[in-house]
Parts: structure tokens; sequence; C-alpha cells
């Protein structure tokens, strides 16, 4: 069953090791099927050197197992969240790489401080509200999701791919498995640049408006122009 997702999400998942984001099991990719409305995930606790097509996990909307052996991903149920909430996501990545961390363990969104940013994110990456105890003991993972929602009222997922989660750490997501780790690949370059900056600048006074929705919407949108058609 969806061997084809099962092999992409496989090689999103390593491909998160060969990138430098990850080190062990810290990190997990997914990939949706909408039409079946069915999830892939990489298993729990599983090293990426051990993962094969068929170790993957296979779960409906709701958590039920549909195939698969292992246990998925403990942070399943944020994936799932977010598949719910967010229609137009096929694929969903989560790491603890280091600079977009620290960041959500300062409880601080990464403000976009240049055109390198404003290419992949247009404008600032949120960070969410951290959990509440009644949060945490109810729901983690669930309400890992919810908050993620939460914080995206009034803003556009689509246009910014990414979100870090307050005390935990960073989430993105793109139209498959393989866009979802790019996101996670850029938005780890932008929140060393950006601590950087603000070190290097004493604040976080954002890109010039005019300069952020150029270098987006030459890349993004109906009258984008940049690379090939």
């Amino acid at each position: 069953m969806l061997q084809d997702l099962k092999e992409q999400v496989l090689l999103a998942n390593q491909e998160l090791q060969k990138q430098g984001l990850v080190i062990y099991t810290w990190g997990n990719v997914s990939g949706i099927d909408r039409e079946r409305g069915l999830v892939v995930i990489k298993p729990s606790g599983v090293a990426y050197e051990e993962l094969t097509p068929d170790k993957m996990v296979v779960l409906d909307l709701e958590g039920n197992i549909v195939e698969g052996s292992l246990r998925p991903s403990s942070d399943t149920p944020t994936h799932l969240e977010l598949y719910r909430q967010f229609p137009q996501l096929g694929g969903i990545a989560h790491t603890h790489s280091k600079w977009a961390t620290i960041w959500a363990q300062a409880s601080r969104g990464i403000p976009c401080r240049g055109t390198t940013h404003a290419d992949y994110f247009y404008g600032e990456i949120p960070c969410t509200r951290p959990l509440t105890p009644q949060e945490v003991e109810e729901g983690y993972e669930l309400n890992t999701g919810r908050v993620i929602a939460q914080r995206f009222q009034g803003l556009n997922y689509l246009e910014t791919p990414a979100v870090l989660v307050a005390e935990h750490g960073p989430f993105t997501w793109g139209k498959d498995c393989h866009e979802a780790v790019y996101n996670s690949v850029v938005l780890e370059q932008v929140a060393e640049m950006a601590f950087y900056t603000r070190l290097l600048s004493g604040h976080d006074q954002p890109i010039s408006r005019h300069v952020l929705e150029k270098h987006y919407l030459r890349k993004h949108g109906p009258n984008a122009y940049y690379g090939q058609s």
C-alpha cells in the first residue's frame, strides 16, 4: 500500500540526516495521500540508516494504523492535526536543528532581515505560545498541532511554510515531503543568519517592506519570474 509514498517519505527522512539537520533520531518527516486520506510517517526511534519502505507506518487522519508493524513517530498527532487544519499540505518535517531550535527555545519568531529569508518566507517565521500545563498533560503532541494552527490564524501557511514551537523546535511543510525538508534546510540557514545579524546590528528591524515584496513575489504567485516556466 502506498509504496511510492513510502519510498519518498523514507528518502525525505534520510535527507534530514544528510543535510545535517538531525542527529540520532531527532526528527521525522511525513507525507499524505489526500485522495485516500492516508499519511505515511517515520516509525518512532528507528535510526535513519535502518529505515526501509516497509518500516514506514501508514495511518488515517484519525490516527488509526492502517499498515505497519512499528509504532509511528511520537510526533504523529502533531502531523495529523496540521494535515487536518491545513488542507493544502502534502508533507511535513520536524527537526531539532540547532539554529532554528535556539530561536524556538527563546520563544521568539525569526525576523526577516534580508532577501535570503524573503525568497522563501513572506515575513517573520512565527513562534507559537508555550503550551499550558493542562495542554501538556491532556494531549501534548495533539495540542502542539493545535497551538501551531492557532498561531496561523490570520496568516497564510503557504506563504510562510514554517513555524517555531515555543520551548520545542521547528516544523516545516510543503506540497510534498521533499519540499518540507527543503524548507527545513532553508529555515536553518536563515535562523543562523538572523542570529548573527541581530548580534552585529543590535536590533531586530526587519527588511524594508518593498524589498520583501519584490523578493518574495518574484519567486511566488501569478507574476513570478524567477527560474524557468
